[in-house]
């Protein structure tokens, strides 16, 4: 009886540590990027940067998460995808700690680090999702969506308060990011020795997964829903200040407006993925934030009133954050299993992140050339509409 309630107990804290771990990983996976916005000129001025190299703080994680993500995905397979996440947290600490040096060297280094570190976890929390809570994908993926948002807006929000109002300075304000790492590494180091694995049964399971993933349709319709929406929010969090500058809101207010974007959608992040897991099919959750998106970005284009930019932003922070909670949750949804999921997510986020780094450059040189926002703001809606239509093939009720 005794070592039956020890068995318990052990199953308990195996399983609050894996709500636990999930949760803190999501906590690690923007503000090390999006606490670097705001103190970008500071750091710039501070090490001696060109405008170019400190525009690469922002753009080298993205680049790293698109070479990297097919190869997280390998490496979950190949050592279990605890022991990846937990070398994954390793790396981002390290990469912290070395962002923090006033050397330009070591600077991109850091970040390269970063990059490298975020996508191996990146891609390997909706496998982990899958495997764990194989019938609660949608209500999981809820919660890590959910606060992962919540960390990114709040990063981008107190780190000139931690640099200047405390004095820490930028190094400090950036490296105190660290402390969530340390806190996952402990859990996940605890996870991976738990776990066991077969290392040629996960070998084989991974030749396999990666031969049908890459030819599969369906596996492109979800990787495109991913990238698209990627596309779009990269774009909104570079571009939408400068929208609204120019339709007359002064640049302090757009960028509490950006923010305001980010918090406003949510709510949208916890319960997309929630209803998602009720229906066999989510093409109309998909059909609902296109349409949405198109208002948003419609609004932009249109509004000649506050009003009518405050409803817009809504819009558009609500179609932004459920389209990104829905592709994570269609990473687990379309996959029949742990193994799969990992595939799937690292071939979506490298197309993803593909897409992201482009994004900003294409829509900043339809503005060179135009030098309006009309065709920029009119690309974003053909964009919205192209996620529609690929998630219409992501979101029916079939497995990769």
């Amino acid at each position: 009886m005794d070592i039956q309630q020890h068995s318990q107990t052990d199953s308990q804290l195996y399983r609050f540590l894996v709500i636990a771990g999930i949760i803190i990983v999501s906590f690690n996976l923007r503000p090390a990027i999006t606490s670097v916005g705001p103190l970008i000129s500071t750091i710039r001025d501070d090490v001696g940067l060109s405008n170019w190299s400190a525009g690469l703080l922002t753009s080298l994680p993205l680049i790293a998460f698109a070479i990297m993500s097919p190869i997280a995905a390998r490496l979950g397979n190949r050592y279990s995808n605890e022991r990846a996440i937990l070398w994954g947290l390793i790396f981002l600490l390290i990469g912290i700690g070395v962002r923090s040096v006033s050397i330009m060297f070591w600077l991109f280094t850091g970040t390269l680090l970063i990059g490298i570190g975020i996508a191996i976890c990146n891609v390997l929390l909706p496998g982990v999702v899958k495997d764990k809570f194989p019938l609660k994908v949608g209500l999981m993926t809820s919660v890590y969506s959910t606060a992962m948002g919540i960390f990114a807006a709040a990063a981008s929000g107190v780190s000139v308060p931690l640099a200047d109002g405390m004095n820490l300075g930028w190094q400090f304000a950036l490296l105190v990011w660290g402390l969530p790492a340390v806190i996952g590494i402990m859990i996940w180091f605890y996870l991976s020795s738990k776990q066991k694995i077969q290392q040629q049964q996960t070998t084989d399971n991974m030749v396999g997964a990666n031969h049908n993933i890459w030819h599969s349709p369906l596996a492109w319709q979800v990787a495109a829903y991913m990238g698209l929406q990627s596309f779009l929010f990269y774009v909104t969090i570079s571009w939408l200040p400068e929208i609204l500058h120019h339709s007359g809101v002064s640049m302090e207010t757009a960028g509490w407006m950006l923010s305001f974007t980010q918090f406003i959608g949510l709510p949208a992040s916890f319960l997309v993925p929630v209803l998602a897991e009720k229906f066999s099919s989510q093409r109309i959750i998909v059909f609902i934030m296109g349409i949405i998106s198109v208002l948003g970005y419609g609004g932009l284009l249109v509004a000649n009133s506050y009003i009518a930019l405050i409803i817009s932003i809504i819009f558009i922070g609500l179609s932004l954050s459920g389209t990104f909670a829905l592709a994570l949750a269609l990473l687990g949804l379309r996959a029949r299993d742990a193994k799969r999921a990992a595939e799937l997510s690292g071939m979506a986020q490298a197309l993803g992140y593909v897409l992201a780094a482009i994004g900003p450059m294409f829509i900043g040189f339809l503005y060179d050339v135009t030098h309006v926002w009309t065709v920029p703001l009119t690309t974003l809606m053909i964009i919205s509409v192209l996620v529609v239509i690929f998630g219409l093939g992501a979101g029916r009720n079939s497995y990769v």
